[in-house]
């Protein structure tokens, strides 16, 4: 028979997934679920005679003070908004457009190239920005209606777009790498460092799958007829755009891998590169600085809100035993140590349906992570791991959060039948990713080994 606390455990847990439904912002559902259940479990005992042997005064909300104040002068979550303002700050400079227009007259004769070209410039966007809406909506706009001009297919040409805006999530500098990193007390840099492999893997993958694809389905992806043949300009005019983008990932995590700054450093080189690049290119002003300002405070605004709810969510569920309980429910499973660690992917497979990877991150991770290297995992692999398979649940219809990011700018004949088609393969290849990372631990934990 359960024991109170274990019953209040499965009680705040249920109390929260249901109200999310309704409609309440997340961050006061998780505040306000973690109050009601640290009153509950304070007085049951006069109100109910129940035992809750956990949580026996009112100190609890000392605790949440203290928590909250740790969580605010944290100074690794300084690189959260200057990341932020990086990403914002990069869409704005105009350099995704120069290097959309390139790729086009470069690699657009070919059979698959636009395609090609959107990977292209979703690996750097990732590695330059760290945010999946953003990536998704700039990546869709710019180049879904080229590739349906020139008679690509459109569930095609949806899954290109959504998947190479996804890799955003798992690229360095990810914001979601950051927060991990900073809910598990490891390095980031070392996380960085450790999600950089299997983030290009993937993205190796799915160029792999476009030229496969386009050339065995010769109405997949065709190519035009009406470009210009390829000059040496225009091969000198690409690498010229692709050059800004590529130092300014060289600066931060360059200085990252080679001991230069650390990633909170980092960030303010990144920031401050952007801004370079908008000026660099004429699209600084006034305007441009204060709206990238305003979103980059909003966005973090939003981020710590559910930091906070998150933080209190914690504290409740750990004085109450659940991580406890969490720990012994997972281990009593009739796995051995990879059954249950493919478990917990699972449930974080299934989760992403539902909850953004901030509420995954936030309550999930610090729940499970303990009980992996308990069980003799390296904790990083177990974070990257993590991270891919969060990555997987962005695509998986039918209700990843990209997949509406682009329905909501694709162009009116692109349905959400042609968008859950099209990124089948992608869903794929990233089961496939989830797999090897499994299977070869040194994917990840090669390079952070590497680090000076």
């Amino acid at each position: 028979m359960l024991a109170v606390n274990e019953i209040l455990v499965i009680g705040m847990l249920v109390s929260f997934i249901t109200l999310l439904f309704t409609g309440f912002p997340v961050a006061w559902v998780l505040a306000g679920v973690s109050v009601a259940f640290s009153y509950i479990a304070i007085f049951g005992s006069d109100w109910f005679g129940w035992d809750t042997y956990f949580l026996q005064d009112s100190r609890i909300f000392g605790i949440f003070v203290q928590r909250i104040y740790g969580q605010m002068s944290n100074w690794i979550l300084v690189a959260l908004p200057m990341f932020i303002f990086m990403g914002l700050m990069l869409e704005r400079s105009g350099v995704t457009e120069k290097l959309m227009t390139n790729f086009i007259q470069l690699f657009g004769r070919f059979r698959g190239g636009l395609a090609l070209g959107v990977v292209l410039i979703g690996i750097l966007l990732a590695a330059s920005t760290g945010i999946v809406g953003a990536s998704v909506v700039l990546l869709a706009m710019l180049s879904m209606p080229i590739m349906l001009q020139q008679g690509y297919s459109k569930s095609f040409a949806s899954g290109v777009v959504a998947s190479a805006g996804t890799l955003g999530i798992l690229i360095p500098p990810s914001i979601m790498l950051i927060i991990m990193a900073d809910q598990m007390s490891v390095s980031v840099g070392n996380l960085f460092m450790g999600a950089l492999i299997p983030g290009v893997m993937l993205g190796v993958f799915y160029i792999i799958y476009i030229l496969v694809a386009a050339g065995i389905f010769r109405n997949l992806a065709p190519a035009p007829k009406d470009l210009p043949p390829v000059t040496w300009r225009l091969v000198f005019d690409t690498l010229l755009a692709t050059l800004p983008p590529l130092l300014l990932i060289f600066a931060v995590l360059g200085s990252i891998f080679f001991g230069f700054a650390t990633p909170t450093e980092a960030s303010g080189l990144g920031a401050f590169g952007a801004t370079l690049l908008a000026l660099a290119n004429g699209r600084l002003s006034f305007a441009v600085l204060r709206e990238v300002g305003i979103k980059t405070t909003l966005t973090t605004a939003f981020i710590f809100g559910i930091f906070l709810g998150a933080t209190l969510f914690a504290v409740v569920m750990r004085q109450l035993g659940g991580d406890v309980f969490i720990s012994q429910a997972l281990q009593g499973l009739p796995f051995g140590p990879g059954g249950i660690v493919l478990t917990i992917l699972f449930i974080a497979f299934l989760a992403g349906f539902f909850l953004d990877w901030l509420e995954i991150s936030l309550i999930m991770l610090p729940l499970v992570a303990p009980v992996v290297v308990a069980l003799g995992f390296n904790e990083i692999w177990f974070i990257v791991l993590f991270a891919v398979t969060l990555q997987t649940s962005f695509l998986t219809p039918p209700v990843g959060f990209s997949l509406f990011y682009l329905k909501g700018v694709a162009p009116p004949e692109v349905s959400i039948i042609d968008i859950y088609k099209g990124i089948i393969p992608f869903v794929l290849l990233q089961v496939l990713a989830v797999l090897l990372v499994f299977v070869w631990p040194q994917l990840v934990l090669w390079l952070p080994s590497r680090m000076l």
